[in-house]
């Protein structure tokens, strides 16, 4: 069973940062590209980032130059470094597996059936 928890979640003052972690299992991680999403309340979830299986990335145009991705295949875990953060970055972040081809990655969910729990992210002075 394919399973992401999310964990880092904070409440941050605008211009602050996080670290955001996805802990992965049941799958062999290397093998597949992951992605983090976020949804605020009343709102769509969007894509924010992707990672692939070759470690090239892929973001959004509101977070370019201010979030980071990796991963850590030792520890079957993906990282959102988030910086400078901005008020309307407030959501519940998610993390799940994206889809990819030829070594990039796409912002788009591959399964829809392995979503975790989130984590809260909250930018408020």
């Amino acid at each position: 069973q394919w399973q992401f928890v999310e964990s880092g979640g904070n409440l941050v003052q605008p211009g602050g940062s996080l670290r955001l972690s996805c802990a992965a299992s049941g799958f062999s991680l290397d093998s597949y590209a992951i992605g983090w999403f976020r949804q605020a309340p009343g709102k769509v979830r969007e894509g924010v980032s992707c990672i692939s299986s070759s470690h090239n990335t892929y973001y959004a145009d509101s977070v370019k130059g201010r979030f980071t991705t990796s991963r850590d295949s030792a520890k079957s875990t993906v990282y959102l470094h988030l910086d400078n953060l901005k008020p309307e970055g407030s959501a519940v972040y998610f993390c799940t597996t994206t889809q990819q081809l030829d070594g990039l990655c796409a912002i788009r969910e591959l399964r829809t059936d392995s979503w975790g729990q989130g984590t809260q992210v909250t930018i408020s002075s």
